[in-house]
């Protein structure tokens, strides 16, 4: 199904980090401890595993407000890994010109063919279910669609460089079957909201005993989470929501799941419902060169690991999983600009950042600022809001948000020291000690710093980013937003 928000490709990148999240761990190698026991989130386990163990559930349930008409669509697309077993076998051998026999393939635990090492492994392949319905199909007891997904197998022939068939991959995956039950209903009260349920049960009998867990996920939804679209309707934030919506927003249930608003921040027809706590609108940083499988790690940090790896645990990844043999592959050719990036920003700093028009003092030592600044945080200011999309609330000055607050601007902003008004390019000396104790301390004080930045945090405080003049590395550090930062008592002005 084709979700018909104009923002759903830029959901379902989120989504894909979602649904590959633990898919495998640095150091990407199946003998590492952490790739043996794998698929940690939003597991979905058949009801017979209960028995085994009580600790992860077989449904999951996500209840979201929204303001839509009765006639309004409701779009369902529920994705989730299902788990399969990869063998290696190896060809019969048999007489030059003639035919292959079909049988004495041999099992092995692992072949190289033409230079590339295949291994046996537990793998995953994706798999989705959906439903479209009006909101008036899904009153009363709402809807259940059940879905079937019937087991089987695939094989995936391997040949050497002159064309000799050498062995093969054998693909195998059990049946499963579940069911989405979807309902809507009226919130009380003058605004009509509605309050959107969607269950997704596990519904999966297993071939075979269940003795332990990695026998519960062959039958298992992994990963499983859902991307709600609702085309000429809208959708409230569940933690940014107006003040009438409060009371039926602390009466929804969410089981296993936690919806947040999805797309841009214009967009409010889309709603993800994932395994994995997320703040509304999330967005793939852009200076991610490709999915680690591991989004709440520092890209950098655990590029900089992968790198580090010998030869033969490179090796071993590749032969893991195909998906770590490219992660290996993309990482080793790795330009030198693309890891610069890796680096860190900050948004606010980067030219075209937004426009600031005056930057007059302010009794008291701050400068006012007309224009906003780009926020400081992974993604740049919203765009303005579309007038035909129904906004429900939206805060004058987030205090979360600086690039929102249009009177603070860190690039024009002025802190008066010792009467003489200090802003960004002014020289400084730094004089640490008057607040804090720190030994790395000694190296700064007496030398000669330029001002970066003016900021205000949110109990008022003012601290000053500062780059030493005489750091070889200060055009780097100021190019990556990373600052010394002081309070105004701990620097000595020099000049105007």
């Amino acid at each position: 199904m084709t979700l018909s928000s104009a923002h759903a490709a830029q959901a379902r990148e989120v989504a894909d980090a979602i649904l590959y999240e633990g898919y495998l761990l640095y150091p990407y190698r199946q003998s590492s401890r952490k790739n043996q026991a794998r698929f940690q989130f939003g597991v979905l386990m058949p009801p017979a595993y209960a028995a085994v163990d009580d600790c992860e559930p077989s449904a999951s349930q996500t209840e979201c407000l929204a303001e839509a008409g009765d006639d309004a669509r409701v779009q369902i697309l529920v994705r989730f890994l299902h788990v399969q077993q990869r063998t290696v076998q190896q060809a019969p051998a048999h007489p030059a010109g003639q035919p292959r026999d079909a049988t004495g393939w041999a099992e092995v635990p692992s072949l190289t063919v033409g230079g590339s090492e295949y291994t046996r492994f537990t793998e995953a392949t994706e798999r989705e279910a959906e439903a479209e319905l009006t909101v008036a199909d899904l009153g009363g007891d709402g809807v259940t669609r059940p879905f079937h997904i019937d087991g089987g197998s695939s094989v995936e022939e391997l040949a050497d460089p002159g064309g000799t068939l050498a062995g093969r991959l054998v693909h195998r995956w059990d049946t499963l079957d579940g069911a989405l039950r979807i309902q809507a209903e009226r919130v009380a009260g003058p605004y009509q909201a509605l309050r959107l349920r969607l269950r997704v049960e596990n519904h999966t009998a297993p071939g075979l005993a269940l003795g332990h867990r990695e026998d519960g996920l062959r039958y298992a939804l992994v990963a499983a989470h859902a991307l709600i679209g609702l085309p000429g309707g809208s959708f409230i934030s569940m933690t940014d929501h107006p003040e009438w919506a409060t009371g039926a927003v602390a009466a929804c249930h969410n089981q296993g799941t936690w919806p947040v608003l999805a797309g841009p921040e214009d967009c409010r027809d889309l709603m993800l419902s994932s395994p994995v706590i997320l703040y509304d609108h999330p967005q793939i940083a852009p200076e991610s060169a490709g999915d680690l499988f591991d989004a709440t790690e520092i890209d950098e940090i655990l590029t900089l690991r992968t790198l580090a790896l010998t030869d033969e645990e490179k090796r071993e990844a590749r032969a893991t999983d195909p998906r770590a043999a490219d992660l290996i592959d993309r990482l080793d050719g790795l330009p030198p600009e693309m890891m610069e990036k890796l680096h860190g920003a900050i948004r606010y700093l980067e030219p075209g950042a937004g426009p600031v028009s005056r930057s007059d003092t302010e009794p008291g030592g701050r400068a006012q600022a007309a224009g906003p600044a780009r926020a400081a945080g992974p993604f740049p200011a919203a765009p303005a809001l579309d007038d035909q999309v129904p906004v429900f609330h939206t805060p004058d000055v987030p205090w979360w948000d600086p690039g929102a607050d249009t009177s603070v601007s860190p690039e024009t902003d002025q802190v008066l020291i010792a009467g003489i008004p200090v802003a960004r390019g002014s020289k400084v000396r730094m004089r640490p000690g008057v607040r804090r104790a720190d030994a790395q301390d000694l190296f700064l004080i007496g030398r000669e710093a330029q001002v970066e930045a003016i900021l205000q945090d949110v109990d008022g405080q003012v601290h000053v980013a500062v780059t030493p003049v005489e750091d070889p590395m200060a055009d780097l550090q100021r190019a990556q937003g990373r600052f010394l930062y002081f309070a105004p008592d701990e620097l000595e002005p020099l000049g105007e």
